[in-house]
């Protein structure tokens, strides 16, 4: 076997040229290593336009089972609600009401709300508690014989669906659509006091009943812990989501008295999971399934989905449903830990599992145990390092001036869900944008670890998020709205 002349130059060449090789590669391998680990994305990317772009993503409606209707934000170029005078509020509004919200839901799963509505001689205990909070997303559905358009606020937080009605018999804020006047529709009947149909209102706890008299209408009240709230009789009429999608006997709540932060939307549309929700009244037809996305921004439009509509986006990814224990009606998932950058956080899963986690499209913000929260904001910053701090603002306290950037790169977060899921969170969920100057990371801490955690809106942003109550799970779709 012939031995290499080591002091040969085309040795020494060949050497160097491997050498080379070996480096390239280590560095393609890093280079490699750091995209799976992070985002890199334009600033401008993170603002909303000033006109409206659809979603090119329908179902197919030509299947009786399968309804979508388009969902669109309230304050953004996309909604009917929000033009020409009329102001969105500021971030400091959203952020409170946001807030506000939170603090519903933990009140009601403590069971320390114990508001009541009064109406004439009865008093309604209204245990709800729940904030509509900045009610971002919004449908519009027909109800009545003939049908009025209605742009209604949809909640996976709440049961009942409302709407204001005429006469207002006590009060109506204003809505931009014409309030709903139930003499004018030939399918409507109040529900009966002594009716089997009333006592639905006193088995969910978040609407509770009242009855002047036996013979009186069924009567609901809730009193929202931001003051707003909704008073009425608890009704039947026809729901119209589309041509073909036609409900009779719908049941929902005709409001004559109303009023609070509600701003413009004619009502509620109520997805949780008690017997008086949508979900629960289209059962037989739409089989407790149903899935929604979110827009990017305000400028973009989505979907709301009823029935098995298939796997629409490419890769859907299912984690399984609980039920928290204080009440069944939120959509309850198992969270199991957080990664940033590839790097999984060192919280302990105890702390995500004695507190709970629910998926809620009402909250804006994803609230963490204070632990989790710690651990994730450390390990964001130590990775945001080449990036300025700036001051902290309302609920944030990880901001950074970004002013100078066009470009910037950011790390992923991750959540780990039950059934070994993990889903991405979109790079528009992990950053909420108040100017170029000012943009927090868009998580915030509960007060205490037992609080339940909650998953935002923000992060619900881009995906398909499929909920299928009757095979026990919920699903997350990467670019789901397109």
């Amino acid at each position: 076997m012939a031995i290499p002349n080591t002091s040969s130059p085309l040795y020494f060449l060949f050497c160097s040229l491997l050498l080379f090789c070996f480096a390239l590669e280590e560095k393609e391998a890093k280079q490699s290593h750091h995209l799976l680990r992070t985002h890199s994305l334009n600033l401008s990317a993170l603002f909303p336009d000033s006109t409206c772009t659809s979603s090119v993503k329908e179902a197919n409606t030509k299947d009786n089972k399968k309804v979508s209707l388009e969902v669109v934000h309230k304050h953004g170029p996309c909604s009917q609600l929000f033009q020409g005078k009329a102001k969105a509020p500021t971030h400091a509004q959203i952020l409170q009401a946001d807030q506000s919200r939170v603090s519903s839901i933990h009140s009601r799963l403590t069971g320390k709300s114990n508001n009541r509505v009064k109406a004439d001689a009865t008093s309604i205990p209204a245990k709800s508690g729940i904030v509509i909070g900045s009610g971002n997303y919004i449908v519009t559905v027909g109800i009545g014989t003939p049908k009025n358009d209605l742009s209604l606020v949809f909640d996976t937080g709440s049961d009942l669906t409302w709407t204001q009605c005429q006469p207002c018999a006590k009060y109506c804020y204003k809505q931009k659509e014409t309030i709903f006047d139930p003499n004018k529709s030939n399918s409507y009947a109040n529900i009966s006091c002594t009716s089997a149909t009333c006592s639905l209102l006193s088995s969910n706890k978040s609407t509770p009943r009242g009855c002047l008299q036996s013979s009186s209408p069924c009567i609901y009240g809730i009193q929202y812990l931001d003051k707003s709230y909704t008073m009425g009789y608890f009704s039947k009429d026809t729901l119209t989501l589309s041509p073909s999608d036609v409900i009779p006997n719908f049941l929902f709540g005709c409001g004559q008295n109303n009023g609070g932060l509600f701003a413009g939307a004619a009502g509620l549309l109520g997805l949780g999971r008690g017997k008086i929700s949508i979900v629960e009244q289209t059962a037989k037809k739409y089989g407790r399934y149903f899935s929604y996305c979110l827009p990017t921004t305000s400028s973009y439009t989505g979907f709301l989905n009823f029935g098995n509509t298939g796997a629409t986006s490419k890769s859907i990814k299912y984690t399984p449903l609980s039920t928290l224990s204080l009440s069944s009606s939120f959509y309850a998932l198992q969270l199991l830990g957080i990664s940033v950058g590839g790097q999984k956080l060192s919280t302990p899963a105890s702390v995500y599992q004695s507190s709970g986690t629910i998926i809620d499209s009402g909250t804006v913000i994803t609230r963490l145990p204070p632990t989790a929260y710690s651990a994730l904001s450390a390990e964001f910053k130590k990775q945001m390092s080449k990036y300025k701090l700036t001051s902290a603002y309302a609920i944030f306290d990880t901001c950074y001036d970004l002013s100078g950037y066009m470009n910037i790169t950011i790390p992923k977060i991750s959540f780990i869900f039950g059934g070994g899921t993990t889903v991405d969170i979109d790079p528009i969920g992990i950053l909420y944008v108040f100017s170029s100057s000012r943009v927090c990371l868009a998580f915030a801490p509960n007060k205490n670890d037992s609080d339940v955690a909650i998953f935002g809106n923000v992060q619900q942003k881009g995906f398909e998020v499929v909920y299928d109550i009757g095979g026990g799970k919920i699903g997350f779709g990467i670019a789901g709205c397109s």
